[in-house]
């Protein structure tokens, strides 16, 4: 039967009038957004890079096999130049075994998890638990000699209030004309300030010296308002969904041997504030821990990756359109939403393209990252080989072959439009795409410059380097970088509109005259 279809097809091609460029541009764009919502993969590409090969820490054994899989789906769906490209990277880290209580006064099962690159403890340990207050170097002294032998409590209680606000965070026509006008507000970026960071290791140094034998926090109090307006709702919210969601972060180096460092683990805030409040009234407290981790060295081989394939274009094959999220993870869960739901649709995208016979005229580019959680390590590293070193502003050949970077990595949430990143020109471009995306809920083109992703890379030698921007759902307040984020939380609606959006960006910006306009470029020497 599929012989006699293609027969007729032969047929009517060569009796029907010839087709207009737009006409078939169109009809490609129906077929991405019926492919792409009756038939979608997204959900099982979800499935199989969170809850198989979760957590995908770089130079982990996970993320190994994440490598070998994806490459393997690229394979069979045949796309072409499917490769890994390594880059130095350091040390890798896996947890093996973690199980938390407090044992006196009463038996508490403690809800935590390790920090990365953290140390194993000596088997399971009891011991005491103390309540330390250093602000400053000179607050040292007052315990030395005193925290041998004894588990650590470095942060006073937190406040934990009732949940309400924007915990889930849809983009309304609020929010969205906001985007539209909405400039970053640099003053009100929340960071680890050079000398607040020289304290901390401080810190942490004088533990192990004095032989603390492990560290339990409770998190950090703020996430980084990351460019947007203070007062904005787009910005990182000040309340997290806490009753055991753990935002965990990093207790050692993958730089340099992070062995020689007390083992600590993040706990659930509650139950962090409970001994503490405990300790506070003259009572002792003491807990059971066990952390055992694993290090991973670089070998010959380097064990930082990429992950490429392509589908060829045609008369512009030489020129390049690539879409790109970061494979890696943080370590506490799964990386459903940060960024396996950011790499299945880029996937799906491409899976999309080639399942309906695209033909784009550039050759439309897969990259899936790298490192992106120690500060964009893979596409940095990608973009210094095949475009230019941002350093120096000396740039490659290939600088002239790219026609735009398309990024997603902000969560599962449906793209409702695109950050312009401060390159105008592109705005009338873009306008009709998203005005044929109004089905999908696709409307606004905003003027921030989001950073933090892998789309600054090729921002930062003068490459169209974009991020969508996506309804945050639960991202900020619940699942970013915290235990709780499992394919659970990943909305299938959603996948499947963020896949068919970035196939049609990617297919339309293979499809045009000319590559699309560049911002100055500043900086050449």
């Amino acid at each position: 039967m599929r012989h006699v279809i293609s027969l007729f097809a032969a047929v009517w091609m060569v009796s029907a009038p010839l087709v207009s460029a737009q006409d078939l541009n169109q009809r490609t764009i129906a077929a991405i957004k019926e492919e792409g919502l009756q038939r979608s993969q997204v959900m099982d590409l979800v499935s199989w890079l969170s809850d198989v090969y979760g957590p995908r820490v770089t130079g982990s054994p996970a993320i190994e096999e994440a490598r070998t899989w994806v490459m393997k789906r690229l394979h069979e769906w045949n796309l072409t130049n499917v490769h890994d490209e390594r880059f130095a990277f350091g040390q890798g880290w896996s947890l093996e075994r973690f199980h938390a209580h407090m044992t006196e006064p009463q038996v508490m099962p403690i809800i935590g998890y390790p920090k990365a690159w953290t140390s194993s403890t000596q088997g399971t340990i009891e011991a005491e638990v103390v309540r330390v207050d250093i602000r400053a170097k000179q607050d040292l002294d007052r315990y030395r000699g005193a925290l041998r032998g004894r588990i650590v409590l470095p942060q006073a209680v937190r406040e934990v209030r009732m949940l309400e606000g924007d915990l889930v965070l849809r983009m309304d026509d609020a929010l969205l004309a906001e985007a539209q006008r909405m400039l970053p507000d640099s003053k009100n970026l929340t960071r680890q300030t050079t000398s607040e960071q020289g304290l901390t290791d401080l810190v942490m140094d004088f533990y192990f010296q004095e032989g603390v034998v492990a560290v339990l926090d409770r998190g950090n109090d703020l996430f980084m308002v990351n460019g947007a307006p203070t007062g904005s709702r787009l910005a990182w919210p000040t309340q997290r969904a806490d009753g055991g969601t753990i935002f965990v972060g990093r207790g050692g180096s993958w730089r340099e041997h992070a062995d020689n460092v007390v083992p600590s683990a993040t706990i659930a805030v509650e139950h962090y504030n409970r001994m503490v409040r405990i300790l506070e009234k003259g009572l002792p407290v003491f807990a059971e821990i066990n952390i055992q981790t694993q290090f991973h060295g670089e070998d010959e081989r380097l064990n930082g990756f990429n992950i490429i394939g392509e589908i060829p274009g045609t008369d512009l094959r030489d020129e390049v359109v690539i879409l790109g999220a970061h494979l890696d993870s943080t370590h506490a869960a799964t990386g459903a939403t940060d960024n396996a739901s950011g790499t299945a649709a880029m996937m799906e995208a491409l899976r999309i393209l080639k399942i309906v016979d695209a033909k784009p005229r550039r050759t439309i580019r897969i990259v899936l990252w790298g490192a992106e959680e120690q500060g964009l390590l893979g596409s940095r590293s990608y973009v210094r080989r095949h475009f230019g070193d941002p350093s120096t502003m000396d740039l490659k050949p290939g600088h002239e072959t790219l026609s735009a970077y398309f990024n997603l990595d902000n969560g599962a949430g449906r793209i409702r439009g695109i950050w312009l990143q401060d390159n105008i020109e592109v705005a009338a471009i873009f306008e009709p795409w998203v005005d044929a995306l109004n089905d999908l809920e696709v409307s606004t083109l905003g003027l921030r410059s989001p950073t933090g992703t892998d789309h600054l890379s090729f921002d930062e030698v003068g490459l169209p380097g974009f991020q969508f921007m996506q309804d945050r759902l639960e991202y900020n307040s619940r699942t970013h970088h915290s235990n709780m984020d499992f394919f659970d939380r990943v909305q299938r609606e959603d996948m499947m509109q963020m896949a068919v959006v970035a196939a049609v960006f990617a297919y339309n910006t293979a499809m045009l005259d000319d590559r699309l306009p560049r911002k100055t470029l500043l900086g050449r020497r």
